[in-house]
């Protein structure tokens, strides 16, 4: 009497599947719980000081913040917002974007992406290629952009944090040369370069549209997210209201700006062996790992065609993710 039995999908029995999904599963939900972890407890020493420069305010919706606003989120009305614009990731995805000086809208980047994703695992599915391989191939078509952009917003803010102390001198002389605040940032954005052009000249047009400089500098503040330039429109706010010498307390701000970015360097320079030891100590596997499968196919196949072999690579991987992450979280010293 014959046996009905489950065809294999994508060349894998269905119950060879959980065989590959949980314990990859499994080691980045460790992961990503440890990172959380590790981020909450970096981020509480700051969380005061955020909520004094916030002034605890009320998150409310303004007409004037979406005046100039690229590619605002869940306003358009588009396909892509109607789909993924409700999501609660959407929005500090946007950001990320507007910070990495990325002109996308965030929900449709999304969608464009989880399209991709999805038509790449059926592609791949249909080559025959493993399951496991195809939604590896799909979660990189996600992951990868997304990487991109947390650099390049990386690489941006710390240009623009360092151009900060020039930017508060200029302001500053141009004060005691009789310039207006509105002046002043106009010449910021004429005379230096991006990106600290590029958000004083959303400030400055955002004013000329009729916006108050408060709420134009507190957008800026909420869009750049720098301590440094929460400092500056605390410094601003408090001397429209109250008055003072605004050019002397930013020439105070520049000067603790420039000596923090010298001490951020030679703290860098100090931690420099840390983090290169770091990166060596992840490499190495995967280099003696090629070097076995070139002088031994046969010894190093196990970890690649056997499923304990798949499952020890698996969480080999993941352990070597949290190590990096643990050595990254040691030698970044908060200046």
């Amino acid at each position: 009497m014959l046996q009905h039995t489950t065809p294999p999908v994508g060349g894998l029995a269905a119950s060879e599947i959980w065989v590959y999904v949980l314990p990859l599963v499994g080691s980045m939900l460790l992961f990503y719980g440890i990172f959380q972890a590790i981020t909450e407890n970096k981020s509480s020493q700051n969380k005061k000081v955020q909520e004094r420069l916030h002034g605890e305010r009320q998150k409310r919706e303004k007409a004037t913040s979406t005046i100039i606003r690229r590619g605002g989120v869940g306003q358009s009305g588009s396909f892509a917002d109607l789909i993924v614009g409700k999501l609660t990731f959407i929005p500090k995805l946007q950001t990320l974007l507007d910070q990495a000086d990325v002109d996308w809208s965030a929900s449709q980047m999304m969608l464009n992406l989880c399209g991709i994703a999805v038509l790449a695992v059926l592609t791949l599915g249909t080559l025959q290629v493993r399951l496991v391989a195809a939604i590896g191939c799909g979660g990189a078509v996600v992951v990868l952009p997304l990487l991109w952009l947390s650099f390049r917003r990386k690489r941006r803010m710390t240009k623009l944090n360092c151009q900060l102390p020039d930017v508060f001198e200029m302001m500053g002389q141009a004060l005691r040369a009789g310039h207006s605040l509105a002046g002043a940032i106009q010449m910021i954005y004429e005379q230096l370069p991006p990106p600290i052009a590029t958000e004083f000249a959303q400030v400055y047009h955002e004013q000329n549209l009729g916006v108050k400089i408060e709420d134009a500098l507190q957008s800026m503040a909420d869009r750049v997210d720098s301590l440094d330039v929460r400092f500056f429109v605390t410094a601003v706010m408090i001397q429209r209201q109250t008055g003072g010498d605004l050019a002397e307390v930013l020439d105070n701000i520049s000067g603790v700006i420039r000596e923090r970015i010298e001490l951020a360097g030679l703290v860098r320079g100090l931690t420099a062996e840390g983090r290169l030891s770091g990166w060596v100590l992840f490499a190495l596997p995967g280099i003696v790992f090629l070097g076995s499968f070139y002088l031994n196919p046969t010894y190093a196949n196990v970890l690649l065609e056997d499923p304990r072999g798949q499952i020890m690579l698996m969480i080999a991987a993941g352990m070597q993710l949290m190590g990096i992450a643990m050595i990254r979280w040691i030698v970044n010293i908060k200046v």
